[in-house]
C-alpha cells in the first residue's frame, strides 16, 4: 500500500520518537531563543549603559519603530536554529526532514502565499468601504525597508512553522496515534503563545482563538501535503499583510505603511471584524487545500 505524504513526512522522526528527547528538544529551542535575546541585551549593555538595555527591552515589547520591529523579527533566527539543533543532537536526522520534500515546499509555499494575498486583498478592499486607515511609515521609507521586512517575516514564520508544524507535530505523530495529541496540541500551544491580555485587553480570547484556528489550518495543510510549504506560505502572506500593509495599533506596527483606526485592546472594537478575519482564514484555507492537494 502506498504511503500518504504525511506518513512519509513523519517517517524520519519515528527512528527516535522517545518523549524525553522531545522534551529536551523543546528546552533546546527555549534556550536558543533566550540566549539570542540575552546576547543582544549584553551587547547593548557593553556598548552603553543599563538604561539603554531597559529601553531596548521595552521597545521589543512594543515594537512601534522600524528598528525595534526588525530586531524583534531577527530574534526568530535563534528560534529557527533551535529545532535544527534538536533534531541533529537528539534524533539523529537531517534538518531538511523538518520541511519535507524540497520541491514540494517551494511549490506549495508560492501557491499558498499567492492565494492568501489574493483573498486578503479582496478582504482589505471590502474593509476600506467602512474604515479609513491611518498613515504609518512614509511610503519612501517603507519601500526602502520592504526587503528587510519581507526577509524578517520569512524567518519569523519559518521559525514558528519549524517548531509547531515541523518539530512538535512530527515528533508527537511519531510517538502517538491519536490526532488529539499530534494535531490539536501544537495548535493549542501556538494559540496559547499569543495569550497577552496586557496588550489585547478584553479581546485576548479572540486573538487566542484566531491564532489557534490558524494553528489547526496549518496542521491540516501539513498533514495533507506532507511538507511545511503550504503552511509556511499561508503564514508568511498573513503576516506580511498584518505587519507590513495594515497593522493593528497596539501590535507590531513599526514597518506598516498603514495602521487601523482602532487598537487591539479597544473595548469598542467591532467584534465582527475579528470574526470576519477568521472567515477569511477559512476561505483561504479551503482554496489552498484544494490547490495543494497531492496529485
Amino acid at each position: 500500500m502506498q504511503q500518504t505524504p504525511f506518513e512519509l513526512f513523519i517517517a524520519p522522526p519515528r527512528r527516535r520518537p522517545q518523549i524525553w528527547r522531545l522534551v529536551l528538544g523543546v528546552v533546546i529551542v527555549i534556550v536558543c531563543a533566550m540566549a539570542w535575546v540575552a546576547g543582544l541585551l549584553a551587547a547593548i549593555w557593553l556598548d552603553g549603559e543599563g538604561g539603554a538595555v531597559m529601553a531596548f527591552a521595552q521597545d521589543l515589547g512594543a515594537p512601534e519603530t522600524p528598528v525595534a520591529t526588525l530586531v524583534l523579527l531577527a530574534t526568530f533566527i535563534a528560534m529557527a536554529l533551535g529545532p535544527v539543533v534538536a533534531v541533529r543532537l537528539l534524533h539523529d536526522r537531517r534538518p531538511g526532514t523538518l520541511f519535507g520534500p524540497r520541491a514540494r515546499v517551494r511549490r506549495d509555499f508560492v501557491t499558498s502565499a499567492a492565494v492568501v494575498f489574493a483573498i486578503y486583498g479582496a478582504g482589505i478592499a471590502f474593509w476600506l468601504l467602512g474604515e479609513r486607515p491611518e498613515a504609518g511609515l512614509a511610503p519612501g521609507l517603507w519601500l526602502l525597508l520592504l526587503p528587510l521586512g519581507l526577509a524578517g517575516i520569512a524567518v519569523q514564520t519559518m521559525a514558528e512553522e519549524l517548531i509547531f508544524r515541523g518539530y512538535l507535530m512530527q515528533q508527537l505523530a511519531a510517538r502517538f496515534r491519536s490526532p488529539a495529541v499530534w494535531f490539536i496540541l501544537p495548535a493549542l500551544a501556538f494559540g496559547a503563545m499569543h495569550y497577552d491580555p496586557s496588550t489585547a485587553g478584553e479581546n485576548w480570547w479572540l486573538i487566542v482563538g484566531s491564532t489557534t484556528l490558524f494553528g489547526l489550518i496549518a496542521a491540516d495543510l501539513t498533514v495533507r501535503t506532507g511538507s511545511l510549504g503550504a503552511a509556511w506560505g499561508f503564514h508568511f502572506a498573513n503576516n506580511v499583510v498584518a505587519l507590513l500593509i495594515i497593522a493593528t495599533k497596539g501590535t507590531i506596527t513599526g514597518l506598516a505603511v498603514f495602521l487601523t483606526p482602532y487598537a487591539v485592546d479597544d473595548p469598542d472594537l467591532p467584534r465582527w471584524l475579528l470574526f470576519a478575519d477568521m472567515g477569511l482564514l477559512v476561505v483561504a484555507w479551503l482554496v489552498v487545500r484544494r490547490l495543494t492537494a497531492p496529485r
